[in-house]
């Protein structure tokens, strides 16, 4: 094979692994590249730079083409991680670990927010950021804090953007987040099933079956969802290694995204982020069909109510006072 052949196919196979590129034209420079590959491979004439790029193009073909996560074999769902793993090792990301934890037989999972306690400092949040790979960039942020006046109790009508010391006479703080409603009119809106609520209660996303068309945004009264316009940007040093499939591992652009009640946390029995970080004690997390679990007893005795109630959502996230 002649070296300019063998320069057109290098070419083929950088086309169709360009980022930019259309399904369409992935489709087309993808077979092409294949082709192409195939027949260096059979000559012999490929280097090792090419072997590489070869292989890069078999693992994101693979990734291409994959089911819905909730299609997939345990072998598959296996298979799957193990790909974006080799990938993300490609990419000077090493040593991710993706998991594909499922629910817990006999969980049911609850959240209280104490806005008596909350003083608004943002610890949550901060954690929350951290634990999720969430775009540094863009200043993406899956919990708010908004301060409010005495008597409201709509976020809409409070300060979400608040900048000062904390916390402030004759104010109080209240959180929102996704809140993982038993009747989520979110999952219902998405035209790929891209989303959808998993045994354990909480809506999770599959992200490479999102075509980010954000009705599930529009759909969700809570505002608990978020549209990312560019690959998000997280400084090397701080990727969160330990990931799931459903939750914290980087996403691609132009995806929707959301708290998954820190899925790959709390499927190993740990607490969320926010929860861990908060340092006055304002989160309750639980397990909902436990009957000595501090989130039935705050439901039991404290005074709580939940956002919108009338709307029949039954988010799994609820508000009380001491």
């Amino acid at each position: 094979m002649s070296c300019k052949k063998r320069d057109r196919e290098k070419d083929i196979l950088e086309e169709a692994q360009g980022e930019k590129s259309s399904r369409r034209t992935f489709l087309k420079g993808l077979s092409i590249g294949a082709a192409a590959a195939s027949a260096a491979l059979v000559t012999g004439c490929v280097p090792g730079a090419d072997a590489a790029a070869s292989g890069e193009l078999k693992l994101r073909w693979q990734e291409f083409f994959k089911k819905n996560y909730r299609l997939m074999t345990q072998e598959e769902k296996e298979q799957t991680v193990a790909r974006l793993e080799q990938l993300a090792a490609l990419k000077s990301n090493p040593d991710l670990q993706i998991g594909t934890e499922s629910p817990i037989p006999g969980v049911l999972y609850g959240y209280a927010f104490n806005i008596t306690r909350c003083e608004g400092f943002m610890e949550c949040v901060t954690a929350c950021v951290k634990e999720n790979n969430l775009d540094r960039k863009t200043n993406t942020q899956y919990i708010r804090i908004f301060e409010m006046e005495p008597g409201q109790l709509d976020p809409g009508s409070g300060d979400g953007q608040y900048y000062h010391e904390v916390p402030v006479d004759n104010k109080f703080y209240m959180g929102t987040q996704c809140f993982h409603c038993e009747n989520a009119p979110c999952t219902k809106a998405c035209p790929t099933k891209a989303t959808w609520r998993e045994p354990d209660g909480i809506v999770v996303v599959d992200y490479d079956w999102c075509i980010g068309c954000r009705y599930c945004q529009a759909a969700c009264p809570y505002y608990g969802r978020r549209f990312n316009w560019g690959e998000p940007e997280i400084p090397a040093e701080e990727i969160t290694r330990k990931q799931h499939y459903l939750g914290n591992r980087i996403r691609p652009k132009g995806k929707m995204e959301k708290c998954t009640f820190c899925i790959q946390r709390t499927r190993k029995g740990q607490l969320p982020a926010c929860v861990e970080a908060c340092p006055t004690g304002s989160r309750v997390f639980g397990n909902l069909l436990d009957p000595d679990s501090e989130i039935r007893y705050v439901l039991k005795h404290k005074k709580v109510f939940r956002m919108k109630e009338e709307l029949g959502t039954e988010p799994k996230f609820w508000y009380f006072i001491d």
